[in-house]
């Protein structure tokens, strides 16, 4: 008698991609984010940001995309807060994104200039300034990283805005939450 033996389904193979992202704090500690949607894991919030392109490096990456999807021209993103990697479908190509987070500083105020096609490209859907308070709700989110408000707290806690770097942190690889 032959006996037949379940196993896992091995997981789906993933195209690696190098992404990058800036987390701007206003000077009363607000996070600037965007909402987007994904097929996967449906609308979350997330940093300005996205794949580097070609012979690009992170930070150039971080600043490009945080042109691109905001208008703001005069901001740089700053020290390096976090890397983390996670799965998911991008433009139906599924991928493993490893991702730069840069922490940025800058006035809390609108995206500026037309950005509808590259909002529409992207699946951003709209942005909004999220208070330490909003971050810490139950209920608040998803959040891309899953992290995110606990990383922000503890810059906001450890070192004041201008006091130095900020020491990075790698979160390896975060499975995100099913789509809800």
């Amino acid at each position: 008698m032959r006996i037949l033996r379940r196993t896992a389904k091995p997981p789906a193979r993933r195209t690696p991609r190098q992404a990058a992202r800036t987390a701007v704090l206003d000077p009363q500690g607000r996070v600037f984010l965007l909402r987007s949607d994904n097929s996967e894991v449906g609308p979350h919030w997330n940093m300005p940001g996205g794949g580097l392109e070609s012979g690009e490096t992170p930070i150039e990456g971080a600043r490009r995309e945080l042109r691109e999807e905001t208008g703001w021209t005069d901001l740089e993103p700053g020290p390096l807060l976090c890397t983390w990697e996670h799965d998911f479908t991008w433009h139906g190509i599924p991928v493993r994104q490893h991702e730069h987070i840069f922490l940025g500083r800058g006035p809390r105020r609108p995206p500026t200039g037309d950005l509808r096609t590259a909002h529409t490209a992207d699946h951003i859907l709209g942005w909004h300034w999220w208070s330490p308070d909003e971050l810490a709700r139950p209920g608040a989110g998803p959040f891309w990283p899953p992290t995110l408000p606990a990383l922000l707290d503890a810059v906001r806690q450890e070192r004041p805005p201008g006091d130095g770097p900020v020491a990075p942190v790698h979160l390896g690889y975060v499975p995100n939450a099913p789509r809800r």
